[in-house]
């Protein structure tokens, strides 16, 4: 892909590819004035001038998904696949830093009390679900072996527990029938306030040093925080309405909007199985409400995103590229990093 201005720029010296795998605070002040100088240096425009009007979307680019020995590490193929695809995203970043318009980074954020942590569910034994192993279905839930938590009532809907029990059942039934992945309990992950849900360092350095160079204004853009759905993609929640047809969430109207006024928008995070999947399908079925002829300015950096793969217990390789596939027969393009 041809860009109004691919001269290449200098990977700036303080990127330092080792330390992408290590939790460390980025000296702001130093690098806001570095990037101005290189900014001068290299003739880089405000983003304000741009012609060609480029977004750069990362998904859920967070120590918790990218940190090894995080909750939600995600290995891929490689086993340090998140690590890896980061080291090229930030080299990404820093060589494209002139054309880059703006990068919206998507937070995944979580509390304690939500619909897929342990702590929402329990057996007879009142016992909670093992995370990561514990899939719930509307026969688990049916035949009593997983059941609301009635002390969770009091947090999530006023201590009315019969509708709490209501909103779960109805939640499990729905993603059954719209064909989305069974309600998964996951770890608790991406907690608000707590190092999981900050961006990973070296990528949020490679985000600021960007936004200080452009003059453009990093859009952070949090997903994840309703306790009765998931919320894998930025662009909607799981499910919208609860049993009684009233919305338990809504989309996000504006960055849709926002995303289809880019002259481009490229792609890349964490999971590509997962949430990156959901939201690439998610602005799909926007596009197609549209104009399917603007999938042509989506660009999915596919060397910078990797699968859930939990050896001998999990592998979404072949669903993540199966779904690719289809990504690129509606029309986006699948490119890697180098390629731009």
């Amino acid at each position: 892909m041809n860009t109004q201005n691919k001269t290449q720029i200098p990977i700036p010296s303080h990127f330092n590819p080792a330390k992408v795998n290590e939790v460390w605070p980025v000296p702001y002040q130093q690098r806001a004035a570095e990037a101005e100088t290189y900014a001068k240096q290299h003739n880089i425009q405000p983003a304000a001038l741009d012609k060609t009007r480029i977004c750069l979307l990362l998904i859920d680019v967070q120590n918790t998904f990218c940190i090894p020995d995080f909750e939600l590490f995600v290995g891929g193929q490689t086993g340090n696949g998140a690590v890896e695809d980061n080291q090229r995203l930030c080299a990404f970043i820093y060589r494209n830093l002139g054309v880059i318009t703006k990068i919206i980074p998507t937070l995944d954020t979580h509390t304690a009390m939500q619909i897929f942590h342990p702590i929402f569910w329990v057996n007879a034994n009142g016992e909670h679900p093992t995370p990561a192993a514990t899939n719930i279905t509307l026969a688990d839930i049916e035949q009593g072996i997983w059941q609301v938590n009635p002390a969770v009532a009091n947090s999530v809907t006023n201590g009315d527990y019969e509708l709490l029990v209501k909103q779960a059942f109805h939640y499990v039934k729905k993603l059954s029938q719209d064909g989305k992945y069974p309600l998964t309990v996951w770890p608790y992950h991406s907690m608000l306030g707590g190092i999981g849900h900050a961006l990973v360092s070296s990528v949020e350095e490679a985000i600021f040093f960007h936004s200080i160079a452009r003059q453009s204004q990093t859009q952070f853009e949090l997903k994840g925080e309703n306790p009765l759905t998931e919320n894998y993609s930025i662009l909607r929640p799981e499910v919208l309405l609860g049993f009684d047809e009233k919305p338990i969430g809504q989309k996000n109207t504006s960055l849709i909007k926002q995303l289809l006024e880019y002259d481009v928008v490229i792609i890349a995070g964490q999971a590509k199985s997962h949430c990156v999947a959901w939201t690439i399908d998610d602005l799909l079925t926007e596009i197609q409400q549209v104009d399917s002829t603007l999938t042509q300015k989506i660009y999915l950096l596919e060397d910078c995103t990797s699968p859930v793969v939990v050896p001998g217990i999990v592998d979404y390789t072949e669903q993540a590229n199966t779904t690719f596939t289809r990504f690129a027969e509606a029309g986006m393009q699948i490119i890697q990093s180098t390629d731009w």
